[in-house]
């Protein structure tokens, strides 16, 4: 993947000007393309993110890191990067047709914001940086979509509740099986479907949850988090499934994706998690005991309190049942027989860290900014250490 010679002159020598400019056009873009497409922010964006300016920020992020290793390093084609947002664009039904509008949108955009420094030259560069991004996406999610044997775009099916299980006060686990009598579709610790659902406006909005039970059950689990305020207007999609999703309802759930699964390997294994951010580290245990694995495996948890820690019984069931597990949770409310050091935010420094460890994040951004810090000033190799965030991934507008 390679920019012409002149393209990536031009991109080199406009990418600070797009750069510091970026979060202003992609605000216009979306301004733009909900203007010409409502249905689009109805019924496939997240309202919520849209709101708060998460979704803006993720984009630009993207856009702008993409640009950089195009110039920086045109020998490699930024893998990870597109693989997560390819897996995100799966989950939601995204089809090779709607890139051309997402680069109408963009360009007029970029003419807009940035006026008469777009010459013709400039505006071909930045052409074909985005068709380079979209024509990798369009082949990833190809790809993704033949693995699942549906069509592009065509990933929703019908599933029923089975069981509906209280947690905590504020999280529920629903265990789904498909309505529509085909079996359900294989996928791997770790990864998510998207659950959509008409609300009250009529908009059908999506959200994605990670599945938490282990990849060869026939009946799959979500455990939802009732988002209270916050960048989802008063968790408007858990809010709802919360509220009126009963044993014998049916919802229209997409095929499994997401990029953070669990390696086939026999290296030892830190799984750190921070609130919700547990489910898919109790698919990876859970897939781990199954699989009989002999290294160590050291799961990190960070809660508000033992009352909110979701699953907190099946992690403790799974960790038992490991040949070297070992459990290490931190509350900011424990009570008064928990041990001063694992009370607040997580502190690495008391737990053994193997060679050769590969780690898995799941939660709040700075959660897992601060355990990465941590794992790497402990000597573990940046390429070992995997994350996954809910919602956009604001990563790499903030890296």
């Amino acid at each position: 993947m390679m920019l012409s010679q002149k393209s990536a002159d031009t991109v080199r020598a406009t990418l600070p000007a797009v750069g510091a400019a970026i979060g202003s056009i992609t605000d216009l873009f979306y301004r733009k393309l909900f203007e010409a497409h409502p249905e689009l922010l109805r019924h496939m964006f997240n309202r919520g993110n849209q709101a708060a300016g998460i979704q803006r920020q993720a984009l630009a992020g993207a856009v702008a890191a993409f640009a950089t290793a195009l110039v920086e390093h045109p020998e490699v084609r930024p893998d990870a990067m597109l693989t997560r947002i390819a897996h995100k664009h799966a989950s939601l039904g995204v089809s090779p047709a709607q890139y051309p509008l997402v680069h109408r949108h963009l360009s007029a955009a970029i003419a807009e914001v940035l006026g008469d420094a777009v010459t013709e030259e400039v505006a071909a560069a930045w052409d074909e940086v985005y068709w380079l991004m979209a024509g990798a996406l369009i082949e990833i999610e190809r790809r993704l979509y033949a693995e699942q044997g549906v069509l592009a775009g065509g990933t929703w099916r019908p599933w029923e509740v089975a069981e509906r299980v209280q947690e905590t006060a504020d999280v529920v686990t629903f265990r789904l099986r498909p309505a529509d009598g085909r079996p359900a579709p294989a996928f791997k610790a770790g990864q998510y479907v998207s659950v959509q659902v008409e609300l009250a406006d009529g908009a059908r909005q999506i959200r994605q949850y990670s599945l938490t039970n282990p990849p060869g059950a026939t009946v799959r689990s979500i455990t939802v988090k009732h988002v209270r305020g916050g960048t989802d207007p008063d968790g408007e999609v858990s809010g709802h499934l919360h509220e009126h999703l009963r044993e014998g309802d049916v919802i229209s759930v997409s095929a499994p994706y997401g990029d953070l699964v669990l390696d086939a390997t026999d290296a030892p294994l830190l799984l750190a998690s921070a609130g919700i951010g547990c489910t898919p580290i109790v698919a990876m245990l859970e897939d781990l005991v199954d699989r009989g694995h002999q290294a160590p495996v050291i799961t990190v948890h960070a809660d508000r309190s033992p009352a909110d820690h979701a699953l907190r019984a099946d992690q403790e069931r799974l960790v038992t049942k490991l040949a070297r597990g070992s459990a290490h949770v931190w509350y900011e409310r424990p009570g008064d027989a928990w041990p001063a050091e694992r009370t607040g935010r997580v502190d690495l420094t008391g737990v053994e860290i193997p060679d050769g460890v590969h780690a898995y994040l799941c939660g709040p951004l700075g959660f897992m900014r601060s355990v990465r810090a941590q794992l790497l000033e402990r000597g573990v190799r940046p390429s070992d250490i995997h994350y996954e965030v809910f919602g956009p991934d604001l990563w790499l507008a903030q890296d």
